[in-house]
Formats: C-alpha cells, structure tokens, sequence
C-alpha cells in the first residue's frame, strides 16, 4: 500500500503528533531514509504506551478504592 504525503501527514495528525514529530518524519522522508522513520514512530508508539500504563495504573487504584469502600461499607451493615 502507497500513501501520499497527504495522507500520512492526516495519520500522523490523527495519531495525535505534534507538529515538531510531523515535520521531522517529513524530513526523513524527503531523504528516504526509512530506518529513521521507523525509529520515530517506534519512539512515539513507545510513548503512547507509557501513558496507556500510567492511565492503567490510575484505574486500578480507583478500583481498589472503590472495592475498599463497597467492602467496608458492607461489613458495616
């Protein structure tokens, strides 16, 4: 599958990329130099996963506190 340069700046837009990552994946691209793109997108995706993570790990301690609580509460009964 082929993009234009169009459409992978949209993507890159839509993935939630600063205009600074856009702009340095447009210079590698412009060069050709595929192993370069693939490190900056690798690094972002790296990035976006650490904050999957640390969302995870806020959740799971909300869901410990509400368990706590639903726990307490009914032993209070």
């Amino acid at each position: 599958m082929m993009l234009d340069t169009k459409q992978i700046i949209e993507n890159l837009e839509d993935a939630g990329c600063s205009a600074e990552l856009t702009e340095q994946f447009e210079a590698l691209w412009a060069k050709g130099d595929q192993k370069g793109q693939m490190r900056l997108l690798s690094g972002y995706r790296r990035l976006l996963l650490d904050e999957i993570h640390a969302g995870q790990k806020k959740l799971d301690c909300l869901d410990y506190l509400i368990y706590a609580i639903k726990t307490k509460s009914a032993t209070m009964k």
